[in-house]
Formats: structure tokens, sequence, C-alpha cells
């Protein structure tokens, strides 16, 4: 199993300086790659809270930094992003980094991207499809003939630069929806499920989808990967790591609840998620988090990559505890 981190680049808090948020960030991905982590994912938003909203130019600056880690979106925006701009800014970051981009495309968990480049709402899935298959078309050739209803259509177009990668590694992001495992499945895509809440089962059936559209799309199971991104911390001990994590995580999903209707968990609620050895939710020890893991990993059949999803506006210094841990403790516990 391969470990790894995901981060929105949290903006600072205050009057704090947006340049040392970013530098403390790439420091981070520094660090995950000294302890021997397998990936690091940056996100994409278009809000105050983030940071992010240009992805490739964290992760470029990070591929000048690191040797082995390997350097994801966390998710590509694709509905409202061009796929040949994309595909030029990873194959760049795969020259930069020697081989070590890779995309995990999704529509996004917010949608303020679709006023700001002018796409209407009303087409949320016909854009993404349309996007995702021109995505595809432009990593399988170098030249490329195609047209769709969302953009202006190639003919006889190159398309540079290409990647160190022959395959430049191209995941699927998912929530919660049947059709968009899916459609993981019969691309033959690796799967990055986005489970940000509830229990790890109720995505059992959706995972069996996946893999069985795979199957009868004629993939071989090895190539029908799944990715489990979740909140985690990690520290000396559990009553350690939720009374860093816990106040910030309930700030998070306070901040969504006019959107969403999330109403966060109390102190005693949130200790009872981390009990819970089905719930989402990874904190605690490196013991009880390996532990957790492994038991994700047995109720979906099989995980290839878990991300901890930890910035959710700690400090610098407690996320590089965190994230020594992961790689210190937590992996060698996993890899027995």
């Amino acid at each position: 199993m391969e470990i790894g981190i995901d981060s929105f680049a949290a903006a600072p808090r205050g009057h704090q300086n947006s340049a040392i948020a970013i530098q403390e960030l790439l420091e981070r991905i520094e660090l995950a790659d000294k302890v021997g982590l397998d990936a690091f994912g940056i996100g994409e938003h278009y809000r105050k809270e983030f940071l992010d909203s240009a992805q490739a130019v964290i992760l470029a600056a990070a591929a000048a930094r690191t040797h082995s880690i390997k350097l994801s979106s966390a998710v590509t925006v694709l509905s409202t992003s061009d796929p040949v701009r994309v595909f030029q800014n990873f194959a760049t970051i795969d020259l930069i980094s020697n081989g070590r981009a890779e995309i995990v495309a999704g529509r996004g968990s917010f949608v303020d991207s679709f006023p700001l480049f002018g796409y209407n709402l009303n087409d949320y899935d016909a854009i993404f499809a349309e996007k995702l298959d021109l995505l595809l078309k432009i990593r399988a050739d170098e030249v490329i003939s195609w047209s769709g209803r969302y953009r202006p259509p190639l003919r006889e177009q190159a398309i540079y630069p290409r990647p160190v990668q022959k395959k430049l590694p191209i995941w699927l992001g998912v929530g919660g929806t049947a059709s968009s495992f899916a459609r993981a499945g019969k691309l033959g895509l690796p799967l990055m499920l986005a489970a940000i809440g509830g229990r790890i089962e109720q995505f059992r059936d959706f995972v069996e989808v996946y893999r069985s559209t795979g199957r009868a799309a004629g993939f071989n199971p090895e190539e029908l990967k799944v990715g489990l991104h979740s909140f985690g911390y990690v520290a000396e001990s559990k009553e350690k790591a939720i009374d860093i994590f816990y106040p910030r995580y309930a700030e998070v999903i306070a901040s969504m609840n006019k959107e969403r209707g999330w109403i966060p968990p109390t102190r005693a609620q949130f200790e009872e998620l981390v009990q819970d050895r089905k719930s989402a939710l990874v904190v605690g020890s490196p013991k009880e988090v390996a532990e957790k893991i492994i038991q994700h990993g047995k109720t979906l059949g099989g995980v290839f990559r878990f991300n901890f999803q930890m910035d959710v506006g700690m400090s610098h210094e407690e996320l590089k505890k965190g994230i020594e841990l992961i790689g210190k403790e937590v992996l060698p516990l996993l890899r027995k």
C-alpha cells in the first residue's frame, strides 16, 4: 500500500503572510519526500481560504525540491479547465520531476470555478465527460483530431511537451455516485475515492461497481487500482491527535454548514468517530492509524493508496510532526 498526503494549501489566518504559508507547504512536501511517503497531492479551489488555485505551479516548485515522491493533483477540476493546458502543465511537471507527475481528474467538491470561467452548471456532467475524453486522447497520441461541444475542435494538432512517463498516470477522483465509479471502471482508470465523512463500508458496493465494470470492459484487476482520501492526523497518542486535529476540523465543517448543511460533531461525537474502526476518520497514534487503514483496505477489498487530508489549518510544526510520524512509524507498520 502506498501512503500519501493531500493538501488544499490552507490560507494563513489573520495577518499572517501567504508567501510564508506557501514556503511552509513546500517544506512539508520536501519532508514527506525525505521520510519516504509515496505521494503528495495539491487540490484546486477558488476561494479565500485556500492558496491552491494554480496547483500546477505549486507542484512544479515541489518537483524541483524533491527526489522520489509522486506529485499529484487532488483534484484537477477538469470541467472548467482546458485539457490541452492541463496535459501540458503536468507533462512539464513530469519533466521537472523526471517522471513523478500524476493527475487526479474530477469535477471538484465546490462549483466556484463555473461562474469564474463562464461555464453553465446545468452542463456539469456533460462537460466533464467530454473533457476527460479529450485529456485521455491527448495522453494516448501526440497528434490528434477531436471535436466536441464545449471546446473548439482540434485538426491534426500536435500537443507538446510530452512527459517522461510513456503513459502519464490519470486517476479519476470520485465522491458518492455509482455512475462516477462505473465511468472509472469502463475507462480502466485508477480510482481515487474522497471519503470525507460517514463510514467506509457505505462505499463498498460502489467500489465493486467500479471493479466489475472494469473487468467487463476487459481490464486486468491490477489495472483497477483504488485510492482512498480521508481526513486524518497522527500524533504520539490518540488523545494528543484529537486535541490537535479536532478544533480545526470542527471549524472546517462549520464553515461548510451554510453550503452543505454539515453540522460539526461535538468533541464527544468526534471521539466516538475516531474510535469507530469503520468511520472514515483516521486519527490517532501510529499503531491505531495503521490498524484503521488496514481495516479500510479490507472493507474495500484492497486499497492501493491511502492519502491523509490533514491540512485543516493546523500549525506548520503540527503538520510536520504528523508527516514525520506517518513516514517513520505508520509506514513501517503497514509494510510489516
